[in-house]
């Protein structure tokens, strides 16, 4: 039995006639511990944490899998700061990354150890939320819409897992803007992730995430921990059928060519070797069908992956029918999954663009993995046999960029053999 309340859960407070609180109940001491553990098993129904228990700093692997130093220091950085976080939550975290870089099972992580404090949190994926709002409207909701949305609009916590990801409709946008903006005035501790860049998310969203004075900004680097590593590549590419192709296997074609072809393909192979070495913008070989193009790329592909680098190589029209093969209801991969998979490649390689067929939605999806890696300046080597000026404008006007590409026509002819194939004839004729 209690001695302030007598079980009954319930006191009074001690003041005058007169005093706001007089007459009022209050729940007592005794009551506090068990209503703040009720507040947190709720909360942790409400975003399935139960499910996400295993996600702790501890089976979080903070150096990855295969990664370059590079990577593995940016990747450390994100633990350490997320887990400075989890200890005593203040401002906004924004962790930013790809498919499978950590940030869910950083979030989650962050979340567990807030638990284990007694912290009350909320950690919920978007779309999830915005469903639970909309739950409410129905005639046998057991809360509110006004109370659920309090609920999650003051957390004492909040972790948003995957912004970007949900429906864009105005009523999502709308009531995403008056959460966020209302923890923003408030500067309740936040937690979001998402795997879109900030240009991405509405402006009115991303003005509250950007504030320097509020928010840290992580961006993961890593690659999809699930694959086995980073010379593994995506299973869209096709890098292993191009090994062979280096810049050690690749011929000169000296006493073949005219001295300015020669003097042309020479300067080309210096520009690959440099892009390889220092990837920054684009490179894009033009020139006829079997000039070198494809060797050329693919010798750059390949010292990538030498170098420890996640490299995705693909030739243009089998990227469109990979895309278009998520359609299907046998797919395991959905569209948005493998669309991200290109679009946000570390290091990509177009082969043969113009092959493809120009359809509309060809032409829409290729320009969008066109603008998103402009914009990023995302290392991109792109070769096409097709002039310029008869692609897509769309994507032409990319290419041509001086500040962000080099554009490079190798004026060679398609090879044949060169003079190693003369040779053997005329052997023979002897």
């Amino acid at each position: 039995m209690c001695p302030y309340c007598k079980g009954l859960g319930y006191v009074r407070a001690d003041v005058p006639v007169g005093h706001p609180d007089f007459g009022k109940l209050f729940p007592c001491t005794c009551r506090l511990a068990e209503m703040a553990r009720q507040r947190i098993e709720r909360l942790r129904a409400l975003g399935n944490l139960d499910a996400l228990a295993h996600m702790t700093f501890e089976t979080f692997v903070p150096e990855g899998h295969g990664l370059p130093l590079q990577k593995r220091e940016n990747l450390r950085h994100a633990y350490e700061t997320a887990r400075a976080f989890a200890e005593a939550p203040s401002g906004w975290l924004l962790i930013k990354g790809g498919y499978g870089c950590g940030k869910t099972h950083l979030a989650a992580a962050i979340a567990n150890r807030c638990i284990e404090r007694g912290q009350p949190v909320l950690f919920v994926t978007v779309p999830d939320l915005l469903d639970h709002l909309r739950a409410t409207f129905a005639p046998t909701s057991p809360i509110t819409y006004d109370e659920r949305f309090e609920q999650v609009r003051t957390a004492p916590v909040l972790i948003l897992d995957d912004l970007g990801t949900e429906a864009p409709t105005p009523w999502a946008q709308e009531k995403l803007f008056q959460i966020l903006n209302y923890r923003y005035n408030a500067r309740l501790p936040t937690v979001i992730t998402t795997n879109h860049e900030l240009e991405e998310i509405p402006l009115r969203i991303r003005s509250r995430l950007v504030d320097p004075d509020l928010t840290q900004i992580v961006t993961i680097l890593a690659p999809d921990y699930r694959q086995v590593g980073p010379s593994e590549g995506s299973d869209l590419g096709s890098l292993d059928l191009h090994a062979h192709q280096t810049f050690g296997t690749f011929d000169l074609r000296e006493g073949e060519l005219p001295r300015e072809e020669a003097e042309n393909l020479r300067r080309a192979v210096e520009i690959a070797q440099a892009f390889a070495q220092e990837p920054e913008g684009w490179l894009v070989f033009t020139g006829e069908h079997g000039c070198g193009k494809t060797h050329l790329a693919a010798a750059i592909a390949n010292e990538w992956v030498r170098q420890g680098h996640p490299v995705l190589f693909v030739f243009v029209p089998d990227l469109l029918d990979h895309l278009r093969a998520t359609f299907a209801p046998t797919s395991l991969v959905p569209f948005d999954k493998r669309f991200e998979e290109v679009r946000r490649a570390p290091y990509l390689v177009l082969d043969a663009l113009g092959t493809e067929s120009a359809t509309p939605w060809a032409r829409e999806k290729l320009y969008q993995i066109f603008e998103y890696r402009y914009n990023a300046r995302l290392p991109t080597v792109v070769t096409t046999a097709t002039p310029i000026d008869k692609l897509d404008p769309q994507l032409a006007t990319r290419m041509v960029d001086v500040s962000r590409s080099t554009l490079f026509a190798i004026l060679a002819p398609a090879y044949l053999g060169g003079t190693r194939r003369r040779r053997k004839r005329g052997k023979k004729r002897s």
